[in-house]
């Protein structure tokens, strides 16, 4: 067998791929079966179901409803009753005095407006939440292209291993018989621990990406994590999957964070209603009742003819309304901070229209030229490399080329590979970003 003849057969084994379950020359398994399960793995609908229901910042964002929940609660309350008990005796004497009051606070114009302010503010933090779950169910689908993106790059260097491997172990034993000069050994050498090196680096980029995951699934970093999906068949249902094509002005009003924006406005106009009726006149209703026994040394003739000491007890009832007037105190800076708030509320919902609004027009943009530069790789430029790769493995068997042009080849198989899940990666992310855009949760 020639050196010409070993790389044909490199060059075969490369373009009819590589099983990843498959022991490679070296004893050692391939990278990426490590992190891809078919049957068991977590699929992209899973992991965004698991983000929801477990990540913690999103558990925070809702416990902020139940807090305006309480407030709201609260808000609704009537001020309680004050009661007094006021107990005097006479040092050294007999008088004593004994006082019982109540007091009410009416609490006049602002229960309503209270009310009316905390439940614009439960509706401003249920869109809080439900913005912070959009954001998530977009973070979890950036994390799980990551992750498949890698993996499939991470498959790539594990072929290119396995044939490198192979074409070594042939060429040396060439060597060793004297049939191939050593030089074509040694290069075969080089490139063979270049490709094991940058495997490593991509396992490393693999991992990294699947601890990125974890992190967005609410899972801790030595939990263990496989996915489900290959990249190109999770792009090619995502893009399948068209948006409805609604008018961007309804699809921006319907977005939680400008439906957010927009609830703090109305806030902001109940939070003035509230402060100018807390600056209003309130009445508080109050009654007492006061029992006193009182009398002096001296002695006098009582009804029946006989001296007893001079004493009386005296009840007494009271009521009435005490009146809180607004002569000074009018609640004013209140009413000023209200109002700015209003303003500042209402400048928030302006940029946060413009952001959406440029963000829906950008990702449709971005969407429908990545999902192009897809079809050219995946219809043409692939299946082009492969077949310039098999040219060239048939030259080198004609004696019309040499082994720096097969090397040179290859490596430009492997950009365009790489260039081809780039492209995948930036179509599935401009998708995953106009979901975003136009407001999806899921």
């Amino acid at each position: 067998m020639t050196t010409r003849m070993a790389l044909s057969v490199l060059l075969a084994a490369l373009l009819t791929g590589v099983s990843t379950s498959a022991q490679s020359p070296a004893g050692q398994a391939p990278l990426a079966g490590r992190f891809v399960d078919p049957a068991n793995g977590l699929s992209l609908d899973q992991a965004i179901a698991q983000a929801i229901e477990q990540e913690p910042s999103l558990r925070a964002a809702r416990s902020q409803v139940e807090v305006a929940q309480g407030s709201r609660l609260q808000a609704s309350l009537r001020p309680n009753p004050s009661f007094s008990f006021e107990r005097r005796e006479e040092p050294g004497g007999t008088d004593t005095l004994t006082t019982v009051g109540v007091e009410w606070p009416l609490d006049l114009f602002r229960r309503g407006v209270r009310i009316t302010v905390a439940d614009h503010e439960v509706t401003a933090a249920e869109l809080s939440a439900a913005d912070r779950e959009r954001l998530l169910a977009a973070e979890v689908r950036m994390r799980y292209g990551d992750v498949l993106a890698t993996i499939r790059d991470l498959a790539l260097f594990d072929e290119l291993v396995a044939a490198a491997q192979r074409q070594y172990d042939l060429l040396r034993s060439r060597v060793e018989e004297g049939a191939s000069p050593p030089l074509e050994r040694d290069m075969l050498d080089v490139e063979l621990r270049r490709v094991q090196a940058e495997r490593l680096l991509q396992a490393a980029r693999t991992e990294t990406a699947v601890f990125e995951l974890k992190r967005v699934l609410g899972m801790k970093a030595d939990a263990t994590l496989t996915v489900r999906d290959r990249f190109e068949d999770l792009v090619e249902r995502e893009s399948a999957a068209a948006p409805l094509a609604a008018d961007a002005s309804t699809a921006v009003e319907q977005r939680a964070d400008v439906r957010e924006a927009a609830a703090r406005i109305e806030t902001a106009l109940a939070k003035i209603d509230r402060a100018e009726s807390d600056g209003r006149f309130d009445v508080s209703l109050f009654a007492n009742y006061m029992r006193m026994d009182a009398g002096f040394p001296q002695r006098g003739f009582g009804p029946d003819g006989g001296l007893e000491r001079v004493r009386g007890q005296f009840n007494y009832w009271s009521a009435g309304a005490m009146f809180t007037i607004p002569v000074l105190n009018r609640n004013q800076g209140e009413v000023a901070v209200a109002r700015a708030e209003r303003t500042g509320a209402a400048a928030a919902y302006e940029a946060a229209r413009l952001a959406a609004e440029a963000e829906l027009a950008s990702a449709r943009t971005r969407d429908a030229r990545a999902r192009e530069a897809v079809k050219i790789y995946g219809a043409g430029a692939q299946a082009l490399a492969r077949q310039n790769l098999a040219v060239v493995g048939q030259s080198y068997e004609l004696g019309r080329v040499t082994v720096f042009e097969v090397l040179a080849e290859r490596r430009r198989y492997l950009d365009v590979e790489r260039t081809y899940t780039d492209a995948l990666r930036a179509a599935y992310e401009a998708r995953t970003a106009l979901n975003r855009a136009r407001g999806d949760r899921r």
